[in-house]
């Protein structure tokens, strides 16, 4: 098929998947010759307009995996507000190192739902935002080649296509299946949907950068230490606060990340599927 453009299109709390998908893009793009383009639906103000692409376009599609699933507050805008026509698209999930589940399964589905037509597709193994313990450094030299590779199939796929390809194949249940069930060092489910991070008050110079990387948009500017609204447990807040003020202290939530720690420190391999 005629690719005259790439497009990388992500929500990246953290920046993980902005990294992966914006490197498998641009391969791509380098690869057949064109131009590529980035579009970061994280924040709120970037989820309110409808997101078009044309049937000569080639879209890489990624967001992180929550509890085994596209994130339950960006199904939403994944669902209603990007729509190809006809348009090739790479659907990507990145992981903490235990499982991408159904996650990959679940955005290809969307995705080919909504006028795309996927041709192949990944899930990344990242640090866990929750734990420097958990897959530190990933991707790391090993996945990066895995995905330049895959990111160089994609790319002659694309433009080998002479007729509307059947969805890629990738790992998962179909249907998808329940969210993953969060568990704590005691194997019993833990609950901490309500928690939200705390302020080190001592810490904070309340230079409001946690305000504005929330994707929820729930962290007060003229307080940063009131969480108005839903908090996801993204760590964007934690993970760029300059002062390190930003923390958890929700016993159930510890509890889950200590359960991680113990038992997924072993190294979870990346997949790729064309």
């Amino acid at each position: 098929m005629n690719i005259t453009a790439v497009k990388a299109v992500y929500y990246s709390a953290t920046g993980n998947t902005e990294a992966v998908v914006t490197r498998i893009a641009k391969r791509i793009a380098e690869r057949l010759g064109v131009s590529v383009e980035s579009y970061d639906f994280t924040l709120p103000e970037n989820r309110t307009q409808l997101q078009n692409f044309g049937p000569s376009e080639l879209v890489v599609f990624g967001t992180p995996v929550y509890a085994g699933r596209v994130p339950n507050k960006m199904l939403p805008a994944v669902q209603t507000l990007f729509k190809g026509d006809g348009t090739l698209a790479v659907p990507v999930v990145t992981f903490g190192n235990r499982n991408f589940d159904n996650g990959l399964i679940e955005l290809r589905n969307e995705l080919e739902h909504n006028g795309f037509h996927t041709i192949a597709g990944a899930g990344v193994a990242c640090s866990h935002v929750f734990s420097d313990q958990i897959a530190p450094g990933r991707p790391d030299e090993e996945d990066w080649k895995i995905l330049d590779d895959f990111a160089d199939r994609a790319a002659e796929k694309a433009g080998s296509l002479t007729e509307i390809p059947a969805p890629v194949q990738v790992r998962g249940d179909d249907p998808v299946g329940p969210y993953y069930t969060p568990l704590g060092t005691d194997g019993k489910p833990a609950v901490f949907l309500k928690a939200k991070p705390l302020t080190r008050m001592d810490a904070c110079d309340q230079c409001g950068i946690c305000a504005k990387v929330c994707p929820m948009g729930s962290i007060s500017a003229e307080d940063p230490s009131q969480v108005t609204g839903i908090c996801i447990k993204c760590q964007a807040c934690v993970k760029k606060c300059p002062q390190h003020a930003k923390y958890f202290d929700d016993a159930a939530f510890l509890s889950h990340v200590s359960m991680l720690e113990q038992n997924y420190t072993r190294r979870a391999e990346t997949e790729v599927f064309i």
